[in-house]
Formats: structure tokens, C-alpha cells, sequence
């Protein structure tokens, strides 16, 4: 029996190592989120321990020298599943025919300059590669945008995009996610894998309302509500959600550099759960095309929501009952993304 077992897996394995490779693109790949991405990439902790993987790294042609030390660096791991990297400036080569796309560069906001002027320059970029996703990625292709303002520029670049489905473009607020549930573990004195079912309701911004009327706790094996279970609402509604609204500005304020580690963590785990799906009963936070949800958010918005996934495919966790606190979060990041949108649209039809 033991045998039969034995080469049952060696064929598997055989079988595995010998599956097409898929192509993922990087952008912003010289950069320091990057640096902690790539090698959880390249090494299977994303797209699967049997997967090979092509990468594709993007970024402007000042930081190409960067960028070839970091392909130095990816090779020197001697990844068994990294079959290729290919550094590159140019969006045409990048996005050939990629199954995943994680678009982390950005401009990023520089000191003195206005909210629409970073728009703008952020409108110019998603467009550029959303229209090379549109002319040259799979039609299948999964896009997690990341670089900030990430709901406004996942919008731009699905819009110009329309080929792909809007339903395969979602933006990153898994950190924020990630976020919400270690500060509510660490008041239970639990492990973050204890809490469940946090939301990021909104934009990846200090608008954002973390929510944890709908999340559960396992305190010594048995699962509680969050509220219950904290034993503190003036917290919840207080110091637990402005830490988690303004916790990448402590991060720079204390490392005098944006979140990297984390920020990796985050797409890892926002990546994985797209080509793996969610576990049975638990939801997770993505910020997504807005139509058709339940909740009453303007239509035309990246949101952030409670999603499960299952067969690469999101759905929407619809109908949870909202009171009225949480109502008024919900509708103040809203209006800030509203005003988000306009802009940048204005920015994208000149």
C-alpha cells in the first residue's frame, strides 16, 4: 500500500512539474514592496508549490540597473518553479500574455502636492497600463492594483481596459484587512488565525471603516462574536478604528519608509485567495467593482466589501444588517471615492 501511495505522488509531482508556466507581471518590481513580494512569488506560496512561473518585472527606465540587480538576486535563490524573469520599461513586453498582473507602482505623493495633482499623474499612469493589459495580457487575466490612491486607479484601469471583465480588476485592502484582525487578536490575547470575518468597508484610505460587527472570535475553542468578546465598544468604535485608518502613516512615521513586509503579505494573501478560493464560512476584504451590491454604494466605485471567492470568481457577501453607525462610515468613504472618481475621469477624458 505504501508503494501504490509513493508513486501515486511521484507521479503527481511528475505530472505538476510539468504544467505550462504562468506568466505574472510586477510593476514597481525595484521597489521596496516589491523586494519583499517577488521571492514569496517565485518560490510558490501564492500560485501554488507545483506551479512554475514566469516573471514579468516592470518599472521606468531610471531604475533598471535596480532592477537587474533584484533578477541577480531572484536567480541566486535557485527557485526549482522560476523558470524566467525578464525585467523590462516597456508595457508591451510586460503584460504579454500574463495570467496575473500586480500593479504596485505608482506616483507617489511628494511633499506640496495637492490631491488632484497626484491623481492626475496616477490617471496618466493606469491608463497607459490598462490599455496595454487591454491590448496585450490573457482576457482571463487577474489585476490586483496596489499603488495609491489603489480603489481610483483600479477604476481607471479597468475603464481603460474593456476587454477584460470588470469583475477580474479588484484593488488591495487586504492589509488593512490583515490590520483590523491582528489588533482585534491582540486585545483577545489570540492568534490572528482565531479572527474571522473582519470588513474593510470603502477606500484604502484613512476614510476606510474597519467593521467588526459581523466578525468572530475563537477564545478558547469556542467561537464568539467580536463585541462579545473584546468586551470593549468604546474601543471598537473608537482607538481600534483610527489605528487601523492610520496605521501606514505610523509605519512611515516610525521607519521613515511605507509599509513592505506587510503590504507583501497582504498581496500574497489577496492573490492566493483569488486562485484558491476563501474557506468555507469566512470572508475576506477586496476592493471591487461596486455594481449591483446591496448596500447601497454608488455603482461605479472600486469599493472595498466583504467578498468569498471560490473558482477564481468573487461574490459579493450580500445582506448583512447594517446599523447606524456603521451606515454613516460606510457612506463617508463613499463620498470621498465619489470625489475621487470625478476627478480622475475628468483627468481621463482630456
Amino acid at each position: 500500500m505504501l508503494t501504490l501511495l509513493t508513486t501515486m505522488y511521484l507521479v503527481v509531482r511528475a505530472v505538476s512539474s510539468r504544467a505550462e508556466p504562468i506568466r505574472v507581471v510586477v510593476t514597481g518590481a525595484a521597489g521596496q514592496i516589491a523586494y519583499s513580494l517577488l521571492y514569496s512569488i517565485a518560490k510558490g506560496d501564492v500560485f501554488g508549490k507545483d506551479q512554475p512561473i514566469v516573471l514579468m518585472l516592470l518599472d521606468i527606465p531610471p531604475m533598471l540597473p535596480v532592477l537587474e540587480g533584484v533578477v541577480m538576486e531572484l536567480q541566486d535563490c535557485a527557485l526549482p518553479l522560476l523558470r524566467d524573469v525578464i525585467p523590462t520599461d516597456k508595457v508591451e513586453v510586460a503584460f504579454k500574455d500574463v495570467d496575473a498582473a500586480i500593479l504596485v507602482g505608482s506616483m507617489p505623493r511628494k511633499e506640496g502636492m495637492e490631491r488632484k495633482d497626484l491623481l492626475k499623474a496616477n490617471v496618466a499612469i493606469f491608463k497607459t497600463q490598462g490599455s496595454a493589459l487591454d491590448k496585450h495580457a490573457k482576457k482571463t487575466v487577474k489585476v490586483l492594483v496596489v499603488g495609491n490612491p489603489a480603489n481610483t486607479n483600479c477604476l481607471i484601469a479597468s475603464k481603460s481596459a474593456p476587454s477584460i471583465p470588470k469583475e477580474n480588476f479588484s484593488c488591495l485592502t487586504r492589509l488593512d484587512h490583515n490590520r483590523a484582525s491582528s489588533q482585534v487578536a491582540m486585545r483577545c490575547g489570540v492568534s490572528a488565525d482565531h479572527v474571522k470575518n473582519v470588513i474593510i468597508w470603502g477606500n484604502h484610505s484613512s476614510t476606510q471603516y474597519p467593521d467588526v460587527h459581523h466578525a468572530k472570535v475563537n477564545v478558547n475553542g469556542s467561537e464568539t462574536a467580536a463585541y462579545d468578546a473584546v468586551k470593549d465598544e468604546a474601543w471598537l468604535r473608537g482607538d481600534f478604528i483610527s489605528t487601523v485608518q492610520l496605521r501606514g502613516a505610523a509605519v512611515i512615521k516610525a521607519r521613515k519608509l511605507s509599509s513592505a513586509m506587510s503590504a507583501a503579505k497582504a498581496i500574497c494573501d489577496h492573490m492566493r485567495d483569488i486562485w484558491f478560493g476563501t474557506k468555507e464560512g469566512e470572508f475576506i476584504s477586496m476592493g471591487v467593482f461596486a455594481k449591483g451590491n446591496s448596500y447601497g454604494i454608488p455603482e461605479d466605485l472600486i469599493y472595498s466589501f466583504p467578498v468569498q471567492i471560490k473558482n477564481k470568481t468573487w461574490k459579493m457577501v450580500d445582506g448583512l444588517p447594517i446599523n447606524d453607525f456603521s451606515r454613516a462610515k460606510m457612506d463617508a468613504t463613499a463620498a470621498e471615492l465619489v470625489e475621487e472618481r470625478d476627478t480622475a475621469m475628468d483627468f481621463l477624458s482630456q
